[in-house]
């Protein structure tokens, strides 16, 4: 598609900075939604440009949300690629921050796949996968309270928080499995995740909330967007290193908990791991690269809507 303009969002909590062309001027604006959808009107006409959204840990979601209600084509990219891009060209120093007229000439030079619009509901299941996290957060903080407690007046008291706690992402569960079972794409996604050795419930859903994009992207984009694809780091004195770097947070820990049950149960994760730490390499390093392969193996399943298949099936 031939586009006359290109937009770049630099996406923080709080503010957006906005560039309409790559060597414009740059708007500044609050990241909430009358400013928002103000801004979106001054924008050129839908379907005229290619709108490029920085993804920030899901700062970016209400943005491109009512970008793409708008008729806009978003693009939702990786901060890494766009550095990365940007020192290739010399127009970025090592630690000089991305601004939103960087952003714009990637998605000039590069143009990066187009954003899916997700479900409609899909704002309400965010939410509540959010929620059930702090949830469990809160439950974590009091379990370690509650094993330094000295006081029965205290200890009394957590367990009254856990209880309360305990019900309530109980409560947040069933409300989660009753949105999701209520749409046949959805319900469908889940089913086809959780043939997956290791991928339970809060994975499944979790993937369905916070990684739409599962399944759209190649090999390379989705290990990107979740922070699980290696960068060489030759800084100083280290050399030869390789580290993951940003992406989706929430995600990411949700795929290496279901990681570590998958290093155990799930035959292709298990050799793989095995087959790693028979070469020396240190644990970290095999469940990162375990956590990176499962994740490539379930975007393939939902690109090709196929259900796991263990290597002897096959």
């Amino acid at each position: 598609m031939n586009f006359e303009h290109f937009i770049g969002i630099d996406v923080a909590k709080a503010k957006l900075d906005i560039a309409k062309a790559i060597d414009g001027p740059v708007l500044k604006v609050a990241n909430e939604p009358s400013a928002i959808n103000a801004m979106i009107k001054e924008l050129p006409r839908p379907k005229s440009a290619l709108v490029v959204v920085e993804a920030t840990g899901g700062y970016e979601k209400a943005l491109v949300i009512e970008l793409v209600e708008a008729g806009h084509i978003v693009s939702v990219v990786n901060p890494r690629q766009v550095r990365d891009f940007a020192k290739a060209l010399g127009i970025l120093a090592k630690t000089d921050k991305i601004d939103a007229r960087v952003i714009a000439r990637f998605g000039q030079q590069v143009r990066p796949r187009a954003y899916v619009k997700t479900h409609e509901k899909q704002g309400e299941l965010d939410q509540l996968v959010a929620r059930r996290r702090q949830l469990v957060g809160l439950r974590t903080s009091e379990k370690n309270r509650q094993q330094q407690a000295d006081s029965k007046a205290v200890a009394k008291s957590i367990a009254r928080t856990l209880d309360h706690l305990r019900k309530d992402i109980r409560r947040i569960d069933e409300e989660i499995r009753k949105l999701v079972q209520s749409d046949d794409q959805w319900k469908g996604r889940a089913e086809l995740l959780k043939t997956a050795p290791g991928i339970g419930e809060v994975t499944s859903t979790t993937l369905i909330a916070e990684l739409p994009e599962l399944g759209d992207l190649n090999r390379q984009q989705i290990s990107a967007l979740v922070g699980v694809a290696p960068f060489n780091c030759e800084s100083g004195t280290m050399r030869g290193k390789q580290m993951i770097y940003g992406g989706r947070k929430s995600v990411r820990n949700a795929l290496y908990m279901a990681t570590l049950t998958a290093m155990r149960f799930n035959p292709t994760i298990r050799a793989f791991s095995e087959r790693l730490s028979s070469q020396g390499k240190p644990y970290k390093v095999v469940a990162t690269a375990c956590m990176r392969k499962l994740l490539v193996v379930l975007n393939a399943m939902v690109k090709e809507n196929k259900p796991w298949k263990n290597p002897e099936t096959t």
